[in-house]
């Protein structure tokens, strides 16, 4: 999905997280004596500087290369006492490449004064703290990643509307790395109208942080091309970036940027309700959430996280060719339907109520009570994701579930969206 919106201005830096020092010992000396017959030498040790947010994901980089963790301290312990933070930093420049991710580490630290109190719907300020080490301006506009096309498969079925690609670019010779409900800026090649380099577009990511062959070397997005007719003329334009990527042949470079973005985030609640409204491309944090919920390579590689809460996606499409990842979304709904339930809104063939065409808002309203049932709980996260135009409706059908109890739905809404559990990510 393709939206636009301000870049993030501060990078994400070791000094506002916790680091911790891990001490290793046993690390293989490279690839190739992994392929040997004959015993090698291991490595002395080694201190691997490692952020909050990195630890399981480097505790398992480390079991893959043989290694086994002596001690885990934190950067400011070891400061304070024997001054190995140092040491220790060039030592994960030089090793600790690895993805982060939002769980709890394994080891138990105690809680600062401000994670004390028992968490309630409207303490916002303990999400956002649980979201403090996720990357962020990794890339910059001044200094890309020069990633390259893997592959660029279409989405939409014959006789569908439009063309939606499914695009999977190569990350693995940088740095590059990001969470789920995140976004990534691409600048396409040429100038503007202005005679000025042209300027970034942001866009959902649509892969969990492993990436769709969920070996940390990939990113993946779902782009539309743009195409309207220019209101004075009536010419066919199309947009500059989206028929960019749409167009794109595997091997062809692109320039990344990013990731940004903390506003869609996944709970790190495996208990959690994950409530999902999307159209068209909205679709992508939501297949993101889907693949790291469900996907049974996923669930492997995240013993931290194994879903075991209640999703429900409600997706908004013009017609059924256009039910992008349908396969994808039909297939976890076979295969978990305590977990998972889908329900489309084809506005092109199926009719409201009123005999109209049914969007994504006449579903809600449909489900209107069920939904405020769930929206009530305090373990509930809503993600609304897509055309600016249906959050009226959302929100209207839900105003009267909870007029039903007294509820003034304005009020509620800004409690749950204080609360970190109300996610909107319009264009």
């Amino acid at each position: 999905m393709y939206y636009r919106g301000a870049v993030e201005g501060a990078a994400n830096t070791e000094s506002g997280s916790r680091v911790f020092v891990y001490e290793v010992v046993g690390l293989r000396q490279s690839e190739e004596t992994d392929q040997t017959n004959y015993q090698i030498r291991n490595s002395g040790s080694v201190f691997i500087k490692v952020p909050y947010s990195r630890m399981n994901q480097e505790m398992r980089r480390i079991t893959r290369l043989g290694g086994r963790i002596v001690s885990i301290q934190p950067v400011s312990v070891l400061q304070q006492t024997n001054g190995k933070a140092t040491s220790a930093k060039s030592a994960y420049e030089e090793n600790g490449n690895a993805t982060p991710v939002n769980a709890e580490p394994p080891v138990q630290q105690q809680p600062q004064k401000n994670e004390t109190k028992g968490k309630t719907m409207t303490q916002a300020k303990a999400k956002k703290d649980a979201h403090a080490d996720v990357p962020v301006n990794i890339y910059r506009p001044n200094a890309p990643y020069i990633g390259k096309c893997i592959s660029n498969e279409p989405l939409v079925g014959e006789n569908g509307i439009g063309i939606v690609q499914h695009l999977k670019f190569d990350i693995s010779g940088g740095n590059l790395r990001y969470v789920e409900g995140q976004s990534i800026g691409i600048i396409p090649p040429g100038l503007d109208k202005n005679g000025k380099p042209e300027k970034l577009r942001l866009y959902s990511i649509a892969s969990t942080r492993h990436g769709d062959d969920v070996d940390d070397k990939t990113v993946s997005l779902c782009v539309r091309q743009l195409e309207y007719k220019h209101p004075e003329t009536g010419e066919t334009v199309y947009g500059v970036c989206s028929t960019y990527l749409c167009n794109l042949k595997p091997g062809d470079e692109v320039k990344i940027t990013g990731p940004v973005g903390k506003e869609m985030l996944l709970p790190p609640d495996e208990d959690a309700n994950v409530i999902m409204m999307a159209t068209g491309t909205g679709i992508a944090p939501m297949r993101a959430y889907l693949w790291r919920m469900f996907k049974d390579a996923e669930r492997a590689v995240n013993p931290e996280y194994q879903f075991k809460g209640f999703s429900w996606l409600i997706f908004g499409v013009p017609t059924t060719p256009n039910i992008l990842y349908k396969e994808e979304l039909e297939e976890i709904q076979g295969k978990y339907p305590d977990n998972f339930r889908l329900t489309y809104a084809i506005s092109r063939e199926q009719k409201n109520p009123q005999g109209g065409r049914m969007y994504i808002q006449d579903r809600v309203a449909e489900h209107a009570d069920e939904l405020w049932s769930l929206i009530k709980n305090e373990k509930t996260h809503t993600y609304i994701c897509g055309l600016r135009g249906m959050e009226d409706g959302i929100d209207a059908a839900l105003s009267a579930a909870a007029a039903k109890e007294g509820v003034n739905w304005s009020d509620y809404q800004k409690e749950i969206k204080k609360a970190g559990r109300w996610h909107v990510e319009t264009y």
